[in-house]
């Protein structure tokens, strides 16, 4: 796979040199509060080699999505730079400036001694970020001799900041140790699985997870289908599944892929049975009335928002003597502690197994860490989009970009 021989920050020396390290420091804010530091601690084994090899270390990213002037206030990185600081016990320069890279930027570079940490400003206060625009890839890389991409949540995407910026850096463009790591455990997971390899996959859409089912079918020996697409999958077996999710546009679809997994000779798993509520709760966290029903016995008045009992057995036993679990997307609706039980006993499950288990980032990766799994799980990826990508067996654009080992 793509990926699996890229240059990292092991292969090159940064004594002197002024480094351009891409940080995903995309992390949730409530009143200028960091409320959940996993994106930062994930980056402290790279800032800390970058220092401690005496590199004058740039550290940017984006935070959030600004679509007018008036959101940038709120999208700033301060609050970023504040907790970094503690976090490294050195402080790490928060150089505000509109341009991102302007004036403010380039004194503050100027003055840089070895092993100084700089953070610069929400990458996306320019519009030419997200359009990968030559004029702002050039701006970043005009303060930087190296490039550091340890941003694996953006690298499906080809913004300045992870991709641009490598056209016109002269020196060494690595991945960093958070991206090798992704890199690693996704990629063999994914093209060197031991096995048998069991792929679980859940959340709202079919849609979403088009060719990450395909794919997967024809590398895992098993592929579990729960959450509100396995009602699809369910429907397209010709049955009842009342006012659930169902997306008709993909029924055929659906009904392909359970003739691949025939045709293969794989298995593929779907919910026996359901938690059904009569309306959705509103807000989403509200108390609910729930009743079980057989996947081919379900009324028409009422939505399936979870896996039932038998379901949680199926799952669980597919999981038990597997020796690689992929899983990406929650069980039900995991919001509501009533419809999280079906996401919180595959995380149970995974947690007692002795498989290499691999959380596919976004829903997933916020349940298994709200449940209190996370330090049961070999490896959980810090990408939504970005790890479903490269379970379809895409090149991501971030990691393409960095300098392949010679």
């Amino acid at each position: 796979m793509a990926g699996l021989n890229k240059k990292t920050v092991d292969d090159i020396n940064v004594k002197g040199k002024r480094v351009l390290c891409r940080c995903d420091f995309n992390v949730p804010l409530k009143n200028g509060e960091i409320t959940d530091e996993n994106r930062l601690t994930a980056a402290l084994p790279t800032i800390k080699k970058l220092i401690n090899d005496g590199g004058k270390v740039i550290l940017c990213s984006h935070l959030g999505k600004i679509k007018t002037e008036e959101d940038k206030p709120s999208k700033t990185l301060a609050p970023v730079a504040k907790r970094l600081s503690e976090l490294l016990g050195k402080e790490v320069k928060f150089v505000a400036d509109p341009e991102v890279v302007g004036a403010n930027v380039r004194k503050a570079v100027a003055e840089m001694q070895d092993g100084d940490v700089i953070l610069l400003e929400n990458t996306r206060y320019r519009a030419e970020e997200t359009k990968n625009g030559d004029e702002f890839s050039k701006d970043l890389a005009s303060i930087a001799d190296v490039f550091v991409n340890d941003a694996f949540g953006t690298a499906h995407r080809a913004h300045c900041s992870n991709v641009g910026v490598t056209k016109y850096i002269k020196g060494d463009h690595v991945v960093g140790y958070l991206m090798q790591k992704e890199i690693k455990f996704l990629g063999n997971a994914v093209e060197t699985p031991v096995r048998p390899f069991v792929a679980i996959l859940g959340g709202a859409k079919v849609a979403d997870k088009l060719n990450v089912i395909s794919n997967l079918l024809e590398k895992c020996d098993t592929l579990i289908i729960g959450g509100g697409m396995a009602y699809t999958f369910l429907k397209a077996q010709g049955y009842e599944i009342g006012t659930s999710l169902v997306d008709d546009t993909k029924l055929d679809y659906c009904k392909e892929m359970i003739e691949k997994a025939k045709k293969l000779g794989k298995k593929l798993l779907l919910p026996v049975d359901a938690v059904t509520i009569a309306k959705f709760p509103d807000p989403i966290d509200a108390p609910v009335e729930t009743e079980v029903y057989d996947s081919d016995k379900m009324p028409a008045d009422r939505e399936g928002c979870d896996i039932g009992p038998k379901t949680i057995e199926l799952f669980s036993d597919a999981v038990k003597n597997a020796k690689t679990v992929v899983w990406n997307g929650p069980m039900g609706v995991f919001e509501n502690p009533t419809l999280a039980v079906g996401t919180k006993a595959i995380a149970k499950a995974l947690s007692e197994t002795d498989a290499t288990t691999i959380i596919g980032g976004g829903d997933s990766a916020a349940a298994v860490n709200q449940l209190g799994y996370g330090d049961k799980m070999t490896h959980i990826s810090t990408g939504g989009g970005a790890s479903l990508e490269f379970l379809e067996g895409k090149e991501l654009p971030g990691v393409a970009a960095a300098d392949d080992k010679n």
